[in-house]
């Protein structure tokens, strides 16, 4: 891949695995300098150190619970002391369960806009005067099909997903004079969860690949990190308050999504 953000900075939340950890790797193979914040420490250190060796790029990473406000302020604060700027920011983390509507719990709910929503806007917040300041600014915010087509049984994510994808195309609207895009994708990628997922359920998954017209699961790094690294580089400047959907053309028409729930 060409150099296409050489120069430029990223954040990623949740990048030590997953459509997080392909995204971090596109950005970094694209020549961008990356922090890698999460949880797990030896995920986050490990995946920081596979970029600096692999890209001979400046990687890091940022222990952090992006449901907490003030560990979110801190995460952004790091990454843009460590780089000197901040010009994309990755919002990744997110987390799901099945469940039937009636029997969620107002935790649980909370729980998932916490992850979900809260989490992206608190970043986006942080991000906001430093991109500002730079003039310029590339948030990609992660959505998901779950909520653009009410798949059943994961009504707190997919409700979630969806006020963060409004919250997407209202920051488009508000901060496009400051030269910021704000854009979201809606991924269909293997990660460990999903491997696992599917290889308990494998009549759910022999349904869904039938129905994705590129016939095949997406990959984290070669699908949905090209997608980014445009979104992230001037190539993409143009665009904003869009929702794409990379995942081999299976939003056309939808997909079965039915996990076992109980009664």
């Amino acid at each position: 891949m060409v150099k296409l953000l050489e120069g430029r900075t990223a954040l990623v939340t949740g990048g030590g695995q997953g459509v997080g950890q392909g995204i971090a790797r596109a950005l970094a193979e694209a020549g961008a300098n990356v922090a890698i914040a999460q949880r797990k420490a030896d995920q986050g250190e490990e995946e920081a150190q596979y970029l600096r060796d692999t890209h001979d790029i400046d990687a890091f990473f940022i222990k952090a619970d992006v449901t907490h406000r003030a560990e979110v302020d801190a995460m952004v604060e790091k990454a843009h002391e460590r780089f000197g700027r901040l010009d994309i920011l990755v919002n990744n983390a997110g987390a799901s369960f099945p469940k039937r509507l009636e029997k969620h719990t107002d935790e649980e709910m909370a729980g998932s806009f916490a992850l979900n929503y809260h989490a992206v806007f608190w970043a986006m917040r942080a991000a906001f005067p430093i991109m500002k300041a730079q003039g310029y600014g590339r948030v990609i915010n992660m959505g998901s099909l779950n909520g653009v087509n009410a798949h059943m049984f994961t009504v707190a994510y997919n409700a979630s997903k969806e006020a963060m994808r409004a919250l997407t195309r209202t920051a488009a609207v508000e901060w496009g004079p400051f030269g910021i895009t704000c854009n979201t994708i809606c991924p269909s990628a293997t990660s460990p969860q999903a491997t696992d997922y599917f290889a308990a359920n494998p009549d759910m998954a022999e349904a869904i690949l039938s129905q994705v017209p590129a016939g095949r699961f997406g990959d984290a790094e070669k699908d949905i990190g090209p997608i980014a690294v445009f979104l992230a580089g001037e190539g993409g400047g143009y665009m904003s308050g869009n929702t794409l959907f990379a995942d081999g053309g299976a939003a056309v028409n939808g997909v079965a999504w039915r996990p076992e729930v109980e009664d």
